[in-house]
């Protein structure tokens, strides 16, 4: 897997809530101002010939849906953010995060209550994992 520039990000970001669509329906979804037309179309071609898009063809238009799930595009990249910042550290990631953000033992109990709701939500946390 690839990663994604900044422009083709927004676009499969788009796909990801839409399911499936044409590039004009693409473009509606997108800020102003919007790009054009055509570098819209440009941006999705490049996103199928990295395997991140797939189409269904109607005559000479084309419906657009993403090939990569999102979930897996934000492990992958977060995977790759990781290693490339903070050496490869889950455990660097957090700290450098709690001191940015000026986190309290308070503030980082309660986010650590929040990660291990979502882990046991997941089935990623057993009653193992948790002594």
């Amino acid at each position: 897997m690839k990663e994604l520039t900044k422009a083709e990000e927004q676009v499969m970001q788009i796909l990801w809530q839409i399911n499936k669509g044409f590039v004009k329906d693409i473009l509606e979804k997108m800020p102003e101002p919007r790009p054009a037309y055509n570098t819209v179309s440009t941006i999705v071609r490049i996103l199928e010939k990295k395997g991140f898009v797939g189409y269904t063809a109607y005559g000479k238009t084309h419906e657009y849906y993403a090939l990569v799930d999102r979930a897996d595009y934000s492990n992958y990249f977060l995977k790759n953010f990781i290693g490339s910042y903070f050496g490869g550290s889950f455990r660097k990631l957090v700290s450098f995060f709690a001191k940015e953000n000026d986190m309290d033992i308070h503030d980082f109990e309660q986010l650590m209550k929040y990660v291990e709701k979502d882990l046991k939500e997941d089935g990623g946390l057993t009653e193992e994992h948790e002594q």
